[in-house]
């Protein structure tokens, strides 16, 4: 297994795609950071040169980091089937093709999802008008936020290792992480002891975590770790299982 993922990890840093969308997510941070605080500096009186409206950007963006999750995760599970094929004539498991692939595109993924929130919080604390707690909440609310991005990670992962195609499984995430709040709301409408099911879902967590940071009132949230958890489990059995008994051509 360690020699697949040192074969695994000379293919990743390879992608010049990767490295190109890891920095224009770290650019548009200092984009982002630089023109609130230039708007600060034209108005005395600008609202969104804050810390907490700077950190928002991130806790409301939980669509736009699933897309960046699927783009880091593509970079190994892409359009390689002859790669895979060679791999498993060569004895190698597809349990090791499977976390292989899974761990180094994760590893990368976390790697510039800490040096992003780190920039974050370097150029928030630098440049913007700060309160106390900005800092505290932020990374409170990015603990809510990581067992639903890891389920979307995670599902993106087995889906590609299925050979789903990029389009299905962008309605699926949207279906997943986007709307089935309100499609929870209306099927269990009738069933008056399933009314709250709903508030479990990836979408209506993620925004009342947002309103909850905005408010000054974002906690540990124990239900985001209840639904990315559960929904990490299936994706990764559903992904293994099928995977072990899917031909490769």
């Amino acid at each position: 297994m360690i020699n697949y993922l040192k074969s695994e990890q000379y293919r990743l840093v390879r992608k010049k795609t990767l490295h190109i969308t890891s920095l224009v997510c770290l650019l548009l941070i200092v984009a982002a950071a630089t023109v609130l605080y230039y708007n600060q500096k034209a108005d005395p009186n600008f609202p969104y040169a804050t810390t907490r409206f700077f950190y928002s950007n991130v806790i409301g963006s939980g669509g736009l980091i699933i897309i960046v999750s699927f783009l880091y995760n593509f970079s190994l599970t892409g359009k390689d089937a002859a790669l895979l094929k060679n791999a498993v004539s060569f004895g190698i498991s597809r349990n090791t093709i499977f976390w292989s692939k899974l761990f180094m595109t994760l590893s990368y993924f976390l790697l510039i999802s800490v040096l992003g929130i780190g920039l974050m919080i370097g150029l928030g604390e630098t440049l913007m008008t700060s309160d106390s707690q900005s800092v505290k909440d932020f990374l409170t609310a990015l603990v809510n936020i990581l067992p639903i991005v890891f389920s979307a990670f995670f599902l993106i992962h087995s889906l590609k290792m299925l050979k789903v195609g990029e389009v299905y499984i962008f309605i699926l995430m949207l279906l997943i992480f986007v709307f089935s709040g309100d499609l929870l709301r209306i099927l269990f409408r009738p069933f008056t002891s399933l009314h709250e099911v709903y508030k479990y879902a990836p979408d209506t967590l993620l925004h009342e975590n947002l309103l909850n940071f905005m408010n000054h009132t974002v906690q540990f949230g124990y239900q985001h770790w209840i639904t990315g958890v559960l929904l990490s489990l299936i994706a990764l059995l559903i992904g293994v299982t099928k995977f072990a008994k899917q031909p490769i051509d």
